[in-house]
């Protein structure tokens, strides 16, 4: 295959990637997701995740409607990378796409959630022996020896059955054969220093008599320096002088020296070249032998070789995932064909307490949990207006189920304690922009309104239309996209505060509302986040001016905020400070 018939990659790119690391090592980098090699090659890091994400799940990112749905995506994927154990993991989790078919989004689900029991089950130690095996791994640089020492270590630990089933049946002592030999030969036959002992001793004595002839006229000196009076006497003291220096056996000294040479200074030369070559000689020959000897080791263990490299990488990247899924609570969506409902659902981006909401559109089975203020969602309604206060968490809920859709579409697990996600062909996320403009309103509407002319599945979370032109034209665009909504048999939920301008609903659509209850001790806007369904939420901008009142600097800045307490009715401005010092 080509390197520009890959998405986004073109002439310039592929050069780069052609000169760094061949067009053989570029397209295994592109198919097996390693973003790090072309990281490595000169691609900025975003591209490359983008050109893997297109090679890898082209049709699933198509699912991606508008920029925010991709920013979702994006956000839910950094997050769960944070828990990966390896680079290449991290690699893996940050290319995943949304997958178009139900069995494969169940079967990564079976497998993620099997993860996730498995990490939720190991102790302490086992976990840190888990990390150690994996850190291990990614300083070696995550080659096959690596990856066959992390199997072992793992195997060591205890580690079986479940998400390290593929380790079970592996060879440990043709693996442990196998670990010695690999990394230490290479495809020219060249065997690496510390794979075996006689060939390194070999090699020393090798470069000490390569030294000696390197310095031949210092040998001779050292020589005469000892005093001989005779060619025999000398021939005796360079034997015995190689022999020490080199640490060469006196016989294989003996067996190298001139027998013609013309005077001492040749006789020198030409034996220390002699030796050398025959030790050259000696080197090569047990090179050849200790090559063979590798390379069966590791021939012999090549299934089981194979068997580890794929299962340290799969463990690592399952397990990544199970670790996320652990950390954060997710559980199992059940995959329907239309509907989107949940139970007890909380948004990831969200810190500190959080509480769960439960909403749906759609036809769903789903019924409440067993809570006397968290009713069960409706069924049946195709479009849900959501109305209510100021900050009370509107596009929070979007964005939570913009999370479920996506989560469960990657086939992992979910934030909510029960979710049934129907199948959506595209996910219409729009956040609220603040730009009053005739050219926002059109660059949105080219944004969100194509996908829902498609009359594939699509689900609309649309926030707030009225804050990119005039209220009464936003009131007509919304009762425009509730129709066509309905009409495409699409599912959406619409955030606004113009519920009391909208025309008539058709049946199949309902208005829900969030409220804010008044507010804290210290002066916060307490908000039931769970909306009410069928319900009008009201935007309570008393609750917003008691709070300025009260933090008024100076008498001239609460003179003014009087002035609007008067304007929103001054009795409910003085109730609402009134209930929050008796609760202070």
């Amino acid at each position: 295959m080509r390197l520009e018939d890959y998405w986004g990659v073109g002439p310039k790119t592929s050069e780069r990637l052609r000169e760094s690391m061949g067009v053989e090592r570029a397209v295994e980098a592109i198919e097996s997701a390693d973003i790090r090699a072309l990281v490595d090659a000169g691609l900025p890091r975003g591209r490359a995740v983008r050109i893997l994400r297109r090679a890898n799940g082209a049709a699933g990112i198509k699912m991606l409607g508008t920029r925010d749905a991709r920013d979702v995506y994006d956000d839910l994927l950094a997050l769960a990378s944070e828990y990966a154990l390896t680079a290449h993991a991290e690699d893996r989790i940050r290319v995943l796409t949304p997958l178009t078919d139900t069995d494969e989004r169940e079967a990564r689900l079976d497998r993620v959630l099997a993860a996730r029991d498995a990490w939720a089950a190991l102790d302490d130690g086992d976990r840190d022996a888990i990390r150690s095996a994996f850190d291990d791994y990614d300083d070696a640089g995550g080659t096959d020896r690596a990856a066959v020492e992390t199997a072992l270590k793992l195997r060591e630990a205890g580690l079986h059955g479940g998400t390290f089933t593929a380790l079970d049946d592996l060879d440990e002592d043709s693996l442990r054969a196998a670990a010695g030999a690999l990394g230490t030969v290479g495809d020219d036959g060249r065997v690496a220093p510390g794979a075996d002992d006689e060939l390194d001793r070999l090699r020393e004595r090798r470069d000490s008599v390569a030294d000696l002839e390197t310095s031949a006229l210092d040998v001779l000196e050292a020589i005469r320096e000892r005093g001989v009076r005779s060619f025999e006497e000398f021939r005796a003291a360079f034997v015995e002088y190689v022999a020490g220096e080199a640490d060469v056996r006196r016989g294989r000294v003996e067996a190298a020296v001139a027998e013609d040479a013309r005077d001492e200074a040749d006789f020198t030369s030409t034996s220390l070249r002699a030796l050398r070559a025959e030790l050259d000689e000696a080197v090569d020959e047990r090179e050849s032998t200790v090559a063979a000897e590798l390379r069966g080791s590791i021939e012999s263990a090549r299934g089981d070789v194979d068997t580890a490299v794929a299962a340290v990488s799969d463990i690592a990247f399952e397990l990544s995932l199970g670790r996320f899924a652990a950390e954060h609570d997710l559980t199992r969506p059940a995959l329907v064909e239309d509907g989107l409902a949940v139970v007890g659902a909380r948004n990831l981006t969200l810190s500190g307490e959080v509480q769960p909401v439960t909403y749906a559109v759609g036809d769903h089975g789903l019924d409440a949990i067993d809570r006397d203020d968290d009713p069960a969602p409706p069924t049946g309604d195709r479009v849900a207006v959501l109305t209510g206060a100021n900050s009370g968490g509107k596009t929070t809920l979007l964005e939570t189920l913009a999370q479920v859709v996506l989560l469960s579409a990657m086939g992992l697990p979910v934030p909510a304690e029960r979710a049934e996600v129907g199948q959506f062909d595209t996910v219409v996320f729009h956040r609220r922009h603040a730009s009053f403009n005739a050219g926002v309103l059109e660059s949105t509407l080219k944004s969100i309104v194509p996908p829902l002319s498609t009359g594939e599945r699509t689900l609309m979370l649309v926030d707030e239309f009225e804050a990119i032109t005039e209220p009464g034209r936003a009131a007509d665009l919304l009762n425009g996209l509730v129709d066509l909504t309905v009409d495409q048999d699409a599912l959406g939920v619409y955030v606004t505060h113009l519920a009391d301008d909208l025309s008539p609903l058709p049946p199949e659509a309902r208005i829900d509302g969030i409220f804010a209850e008044g507010l804290t001790e210290d002066l916060q806007l307490r908000v039931d986040y769970q909306p009410r369904f069928g319900t009008v939420g009201k935007s309570t901008p008393e609750f917003i001016v008691s709070r300025l009142v009260a933090n008024a600097r100076d008498r001239a800045e609460r003179r003014g905020f009087e002035a609007l307490a008067a304007a929103v009715g001054e009795e409910a401005v003085q109730r609402t400070l009134s209930d929050a010092a008796w609760n202070e």
